[in-house]
C-alpha cells in the first residue's frame, strides 16, 4: 500500500516561502531535476491545496526550461483539496471538496501508490494533524531567509524519525522522517 508524502522545499531556518510568497531562493539544477523525476515515477498522484493547485497550474502546462519534468507533472494524476475551487482545469486533474481529511483518507484507500503532497503548507498542517503523512521528504536550501512563512506554522508539537538524508552537490540536503513510532 502506498504511503501520503509531504515534500517541501524549506531554508535552514524553516521557511518554505520567503516574503511575498518568493521561491527564487530555491536551489535547483540537473541533479535535481532528475531527483524531481525520479520522484514523480515514484507517485501514483499528486495532491495540492488550491494556491498550490494554481501556481502549477499556471507554471507546468507551458513550461519550457525543464520539458521532461512539464510532461510528467502533466501526464500524471492530481487531485486538489479545495472548498472554494468550484473547477479545475489542468488535464488529469480532479477536485476533492468537502473535508479534506475524508477525501484524502477514501482516496488512499482506493489508490495502491503513493501520492505526493507538494507545497500546500495549509493542507498539510490538517493531514498532519489527523496522522494521515506518513513520510515527511524536506529538501533543506542552504539559505537563511530571516522571514516568510514557516513549514509547519501553527503545529503543535511532534516528534519526527530520521529515516535518510541524501546530501546534493549544490549543498541542498535532503532529509526523509516518518512520524516517530510509526515503524517501516
Amino acid at each position: 500500500m502506498g504511503k501520503l508524502i509531504m515534500f517541501n522545499m524549506v531554508s535552514l531556518d524553516g521557511y518554505f516561502e520567503g516574503a511575498n510568497h518568493s521561491i527564487d531562493w530555491h536551489k535547483t539544477d540537473e541533479e535535481f531535476e532528475q531527483f524531481s523525476n525520479e520522484q514523480l515515477d515514484s507517485a501514483e498522484a499528486l495532491v495540492f491545496g488550491r494556491k498550490t493547485y494554481e501556481l502549477m497550474a499556471g507554471y507546468w502546462p507551458t513550461a519550457t526550461d525543464d520539458p521532461e519534468t512539464a510532461r510528467r507533472m502533466g501526464q500524471i494524476s492530481k487531485f486538489v483539496a479545495s472548498r472554494t475551487l468550484k473547477n479545475v482545469d489542468w488535464e488529469h486533474t480532479t477536485l476533492l471538496e468537502g473535508d479534506a481529511v475524508e477525501a484524502l483518507t477514501k482516496l488512499k484507500e482506493e489508490r495502491g501508490g503513493n501520492l505526493f503532497l507538494f507545497g500546500s503548507a495549509n493542507l498539510g498542517a490538517g493531514l498532519t494533524a489527523a496522522g494521515l503523512i506518513e513520510e515527511y521528504r524536506l529538501m533543506v536550501n542552504p539559505v537563511v531567509l530571516g522571514g516568510g512563512r514557516p513549514l509547519f506554522e501553527g503545529a503543535r508539537q511532534f516528534e519526527l524519525e530520521l529515516i535518510e538524508t541524501r546530501p546534493f552537490a549544490n549543498s541542498n540536503v535532503l532529509l526523509t522522517y516518518r512520524p516517530e513510532g510509526a515503524g517501516s
